[in-house]
């Protein structure tokens, strides 16, 4: 039997047999990498270790845990095994190869009869992977000279893969104690002088072209340790210049002892000088790219300089890289100079940065609908050509006012309010009910009639934009229902205040609950879902047994998913289709490029689950019970009153009673077209990646309207269209490097807080501050301020949400964080103990809903999700508007 493997000869395949860390070191050689010579004790020694000495039947007696199990536990069973490892000796057949090998590496310059020192590292089976890194789960040790000391540190290295945090951590990631082994890596020690660590891609970008480098002083351990603070320099993949470099103070270094290593003060005139200087960082770096190169993934470099001369120590992938993002914007020019831009009304349902299809179609879309509707209601030339507009700043979209247009337009605010409240311009309750929503309706149904396949490109693209210009004509009309709704209640509210209310007497607020609206229906609607399943024997367990992901994509494309069976499928398919074809197009963000319910059903599949878990109240009662309240207290107000303010009181009531579940229903449509629309620019997609203009359909969001425009005209978006690659002579996809540079620029941006109002000055926050849905960014301390629009104190963990694809996470009882929120999100209030949001105000959905439910909200905060993080226990106070940071980020476990 042969224990003892050349480093130089262990391949991608030898895994079992050298482990992850060999594995990589093997690579490193082969790649013609400087790496320190050495060999790996294999596996098969480990395994020999253990028979030998009678271990295994009691290593997986105490290694074999409970899910249940504690720290205290894994302690435990670590400590017996260690003691197991202890006592056992070396089989003469693996000490005398591992002492002929080590009498290989003997070291030349040891000219005083010394013994070679090396390093010896745990290679384990479940290590240096690239699902997971495991890193530093066994135990490494450094300046081991003589055979002795050598064989005491391959059992010590060899006990390691039993510690207590090795045990805890291979059980988190599913591994079982009887499915690993431990190789271990002998190298010859590098007298470093300087040493760190090297990610190909930066991990705080996920910037693949860029590479991050930490320094320190002396040996390596001190920068994986953390017991130094390293220079962090940032270097340029393909060029090797440095982008950043950041020099600390570096008090301590790790340096060998007689066994072992130990610390030491950095003389002072090294303390703050760099380690690596831009030619020295340049050519480790390029070390990092061969790896890189090698392995085809980024990796993780631990690497040292001695003589002037790098070696690389170790090379494994990086696990949890995040998405490649640019550099976050901190500077906020404007466009256009003679103008005012503000972050507000269909703003409100665009949280983040806006595909780059999106913006450049919804801009003139807004504006032909805003001079439209405006040219009827206070007459032609107030708005003119380019008085308006919906452009992008970072990534944001604003709306501009032109100076000059912005006087007209003020100059007509009563005409305008006149126009409002007599219907004017098909404006108002009326106005929505009577023409804007069926006429949007009418325009979708046009286009429904069109099977999106059989359209030409030019029509499909024709449909697109008219399409969204019905959706952008609605979502005007709408805006004129949301002032009626707020005044209709602010003006009961004043009157009930000032001339009704009476000690004992409940807020106004009891007497506009209980009524139905489209996102109370919908949640009805699904809890109902849940309901009639758990009805239905062995539906109920079908769906909570089937992963959420794959429940979503079996409903989209239409078979049943692994844990259904057929007659099970055919009674929940239909059902839930159905409430998709009434609610699925309820939009999370208006910007086409996110998903609704529709095409991704994932939340309220979640939803659904929550419910048959027996978790959330039943909306029925709750809305009985608030029916119940409002109808009493009325009841008793109205016999109090005399003739004349009973007049007045049940008149208002009414307006607000009639006026306000409307402003809910008419928000809730406005993504009526969103699922046709999506369906429509998916076929684009589908014909331009067979094209080969496009890496995947859902890249046609990323495109300009020119760069889809000039497509379509080229007759790349017909079915059956030739290869781009034919006609550019391209090797790949022509606009995939295009579309993955503006997604990473978006991952950039998202990142930002975007002022509310632009240019940032002094003047706009004092004149327009208080009318915007969001608060200060600049807020410090650990006290938000926000507008309070729903009464109530709660204190509960934090749970910050970015959109659908967080909702998952979600648990009951957690406070909702959220930049918005629009009806799409009803279904998580259920769970939520209260809603905390960068932007909104009393009268937004956020508030109605919270109303609704009973639960407090906080709105308009400008920098809650900024501020909060998930698990962090915060304060939320909706009768002060506040909200309380009440214990600092938590700390992420091992």
């Amino acid at each position: 039997m042969t224990y003892v493997n050349s480093l130089g000869d262990v391949g991608a395949a030898d895994i079992a047999m050298a482990g992850g860390k060999a594995v990589g070191l093997g690579g490193l050689i082969q790649a013609g990498l400087p790496v320190p010579p050495g060999f790996v004790l294999n596996t098969a020694a480990y395994s020999h270790f253990v028979e030998t000495n009678q271990l295994e039947a009691r290593i997986q007696e105490l290694a074999t845990l409970s899910p249940q199990a504690t720290p205290q536990d894994y302690a435990d069973g670590s400590e017996r095994i260690q003691t197991l490892f202890a006592v056992g000796t070396m089989p003469a057949a693996i000490a005398a190869e591992l002492g002929a090998a080590y009498g290989r590496l003997s070291d030349a310059r040891l000219d005083d009869g010394g013994e070679t020192a090396v390093a010896v590292r745990s290679s384990a089976t479940a290590e240096d992977l690239a699902a997971a890194s495991f890193a530093g789960q066994q135990e490494t040790y450094l300046n081991v000279s003589g055979a002795e000391a050598l064989s005491a540190a391959v059992i010590d290295c060899w006990a390691s893969l039993w510690t207590a945090r090795a045990m805890a951590y291979r059980a988190r990631g599913g591994i079982g104690p009887d499915s690993v082994r431990l190789a271990v890596v002998v190298q010859r020690m590098v007298e470093a002088e300087a040493a760190g660590v090297m990610f190909t891609a930066n991990p705080a970008n996920g910037r693949r072209d860029q590479i991050a480098i930490s320094a320190a002083w002396g040996l390596g351990e001190s920068v994986v340790s953390g017991t130094v603070t390293p220079d962090d320099v940032v270097v340029d993949a393909g060029t090797g210049a440095v982008l950043s470099r950041q020099t600390a103070d570096k008090a301590v270094m790790t340096v060998y002892a007689e066994h072992g290593t130990r610390e030491q003060p950095v003389a002072a005139a090294r303390r703050r000088a760099p380690v690596l200087d831009d030619r020295a960082a340049a050519e480790l770096a390029c070390y990092g790219t061969r790896s890189a190169d090698h392995f085809g993934a980024p990796q993780d470099i631990e690497w040292a300089r001695a003589g002037g001369e790098f070696f690389i120590l170790q090379s494994r992938p990086i696990t949890a890289l995040p998405e490649p993002a640019a550099d976050t914007p901190d500077t906020w020019p404007v466009p256009y100079p003679k103008g005012l831009y503000f972050r507000a009304s269909i703003v409100e349902q665009l949280p983040d940065p806006l595909s780059p299809l999106f913006a450049d179609l919804i801009d003139g879309s807004v504006s032909r609908s805003l001079r439209a509707l405006m040219n009827e209601a206070v007459g032609t030339n107030v708005i003119r050509e380019d008085d308006v507009g919906l452009p992008t700043i970072n990534g944001y979209a604003y709306y501009y006012y032109r100076t000059s247009g912005m006087w007209r337009v003020m100059g007509k605010a009563l005409t305008a309010v006149r126009a409002l409240a007599r219907g004017k311009a098909h404006m108002g309750v009326a106005g929505w009910r009577e023409f804007s929503h069926p006429r949007y309706e009418h325009a979708i149904k046009d286009w429904q009639a069109k099977p999106a396949a059989e359209l030409s490109g030019a029509e499909l693209l024709d449909g697109v934009q008219a399409l969204l210009d019905a959706g952008t004509v609605y979502y005007t009309a709408v805006q004129s229902v949301i002032p009626l709704a707020a005044t209709s209640e602010i003006s009961f509210s004043a009157y009930y205040d000032k001339f009704v209310r009476r000690e004992g007497d409940p807020p106004a607020l009891t007497f506009i609950l209980g009524y139905d609206s489209e996102p109370i229906r919908a949640e009805k609607s699904l809890y109902d879902l849940a309901a009639w399943a758990r009805s239905v024997p062995g539906l109920a367990s079908a769906i909570l047994n089937e992963p959420t992901t794959a429940l979503a994509e079996s409903q989209r494309r239409g078979f049943p998913p692994a844990g259904f069976s057929e007659s099970l499928w055919q009674l929940w398919r239909p059902r839930f289709q159905d409430h998709l074809g009434r609610f699925g197009h309820a939009v999370y963000n208006l910007d086409f490029a996110s998903p609704v319910p529709a095409d991704d059903p994932s939340a309220l599949l979640d939803a659904v689950k929550f419910y048959l878990r027996g978790h959330g109240a039943d909306p029925h009662e709750r809305q009985r019970l608030s029916s119940d309240r409002r109808e009493i207290a009325t009841s008793r107000i109205f016999t109090r009153l005399g003739p004349r303010r009973r007049a007045a009181f049940l008149r208002l009531l009414r307006w607000a009673q009639n006026t306000a579940p409307i402003r809910e229903d008419a928000l809730a449509d406005v993504g009526l077209a969103w699922p046709l629309l999506r369906r429509m620019l998916l076929e684009l997609g589908r014909r331009l990646v067979d094209s080969a203009v496009i890496v995947e359909p859902a890249d046609v969001f990323w495109l300009r309207h020119q760069e889809l425009r000039s497509a379509v005209e080229f007759g790349l978006a017909a079915p059956g269209a030739p290869a781009a690659v034919a006609i550019t002579g391209a090797d790949r996809p022509v606009r995939a490097a295009a579309v993955e540079e503006r997604r990473m620029l978006w991952r950039g941006q998202v990142k930002a807080a975007a002022p509310q109002l632009l240019p940032e000055s002094r003047w706009m926050e004092k004149a327009f501050g208080s009318m915007m849905p969001a608060g200060s960014q600049h807020q410090l301390g650990d006290i938000i301020k926000g507008t309070g629009a729903s009464a109530g104190r709660v204190t509960a963990p934090a749970r910050v949400l970015r959109g659908p694809q967080d909702f998952a996470l979600m648990e009951p009882g957690e406070v909702l964080v959220a930049r918005i929120t629009t009806p799409a999100w009803t279904s998580l209030f259920a769970m939520a103990s209260a809603v905390v949001t960068d932007v909104g105000g009393p009268l937004s959905h956020s508030s109605i809903v919270a109303r609704e439910y009973g639960i407090p909200a906080v709105l308009g905060t400008g920098v809650a999700t900024q501020r909060l993080t998930s698990g962090q226990q915060i304060r939320v106070d909706g009768d002060a508007g506040t909200v309380a940071i009440e214990q600092p980020s938590p700390t992420q476990g091992p």
